[in-house]
């Protein structure tokens, strides 16, 4: 059954329980209540509330870094806090809310692969916080909607990662600080669409439609410049075992597409028993991709969990400092994915990793590897944040 057509059967039984939609390591969770969504969570930093609300312009990432800094020691919800120290309005809080449901649940529609399940409940549980609710059967028609609207937008824009050019000739109605002129002035630096999503930590449709109506206007459209390469979080050579000894881990080739599951699996082991978290959760990961089994899961989650304890302590504690070590016009030469551009974007001699990295749209693990090889690689230097 696709996921569209659950949405529209519970939301004509007016279901009440608990909603569960995954796709690979994408975790979504809906709260419904009477066919409504009343709270929905998500391990994906871009679906986060924060986000939500610096991509409509209601926050700044400064703000939402010290949000929560006062979350962290008051453990009050984020929205409250927003509420209380005036940052920003209690409607506001509730229309951004509302957008987040939807837009969570619409955007598990375009998945062409993926599972969900559902548990049926007498009563919702009360929850802390506003009281804000999203009827099933609106979502749906959105849905159809969007479908028809993907297929025009994706005729257009086949890739996130194109770069696009712009005719400032036939851009109308100009106003500074709205989304077009931002979205405009991000394709006028060279970003993809992937990296302008990063920049306006957008979702994806609010994104392309905007993109799909300058488009429309002739104002803008697809460069002809190769699009940007696609991004390897934290990639680096990793090498085979030829055999169990743990000093050979330098021998050997690439592990390369044509290696079987197994040999992967050996290899992932090995490397992580032996220390070396980063190759072992790159072969993890490459394992779990071949062949996904409850243990690859098992040790994938295991191998992520000790890698990101190990780029904290490198990377974060101490309080790290980020600084350039090339000039802003070398690294508009170099071949980065736009990731690795957004959080160098980022660093400003003034923020630390850990206020970048968790305000960013990006998975804590996947920001620090990249970091990590910036790092590697001379392109950042860190430094010791002074005691105050």
């Amino acid at each position: 059954m696709p996921l569209k057509d659950l949405v529209v059967h519970l939301g004509n039984r007016r279901a009440t329980g608990t909603l569960n939609v995954e796709r690979g390591d994408v975790r979504k969770q809906l709260l419904l209540r009477d066919g409504h969504v009343i709270t929905a969570s998500s391990n994906q930093p871009r679906e986060y509330f924060g986000q939500f609300l610096i991509n409509q312009g209601h926050l700044t990432e400064d703000q939402l870094e010290r949000a929560f800094a006062t979350q962290a020691e008051t453990h009050i919800l984020l929205g409250k806090i927003l509420i209380m120290t005036g940052t920003v309005s209690e409607a506001t809080v509730r229309t951004v809310l509302s957008h987040k449901f939807r837009e969570m649940l619409l955007d598990a529609f375009t998945w062409e692969e993926g599972g969900f399940d559902f548990r049926a409940t007498d009563a919702a549980p009360e929850l802390e916080g506003l009281d804000v609710s999203v009827d099933l059967q609106d979502v749906h028609r959105e849905g159809e909607f969007r479908e028809t609207a993907w297929q025009a937008i994706r005729a257009v824009f086949p890739s996130g990662r194109v770069r696009l050019e712009v005719d400032e000739r036939k851009l109308t109605d100009r106003k500074a600080g709205s989304m077009d002129e931002r979205i405009v002035q991000l394709a006028k630096e060279g970003l993809s669409i992937d990296g302008i999503a990063l920049a306006l930590h957008a979702t994806d449709f609010f994104l392309y439609q905007r993109l799909y109506a300058l488009y429309r206007q002739d104002a803008l459209r697809v460069s002809d410049e190769a699009p940007l390469p696609a991004p390897e979080p934290g990639s680096h050579t990793v090498v085979v075992v030829e055999d169990d000894d743990e000093d050979d881990l330098s021998s050997g080739g690439v592990i390369g597409s044509e290696s079987s599951s197994d040999e992967v699996l050996q290899a992932a082991q090995l490397f992580l028993d032996a220390g070396n978290l980063r190759d072992g959760e790159a072969l993890a990961r490459r394992a779990h991709e071949i062949a996904p089994t409850e243990h690859t899961a098992k040790l994938l989650r295991d191998a992520e969990g000790r890698l990101l304890t190990e780029l904290r302590k490198a990377l974060m504690e101490p309080s790290r400092v980020p600084a350039l070590m090339v000039t802003p016009a070398h690294l508009k030469t170099l071949p980065l994915t736009s990731p690795e551009r957004y959080l160098l974007s980022r660093i400003d001699g003034r923020r630390d990793v850990a206020a970048i990295v968790h305000v960013s749209p990006l998975q804590e693990l996947e920001a620090l590897k990249f970091f990590q090889g910036f790092v590697d690689t001379e392109l950042v230097k860190l430094t010791p944040r002074p005691l105050s």
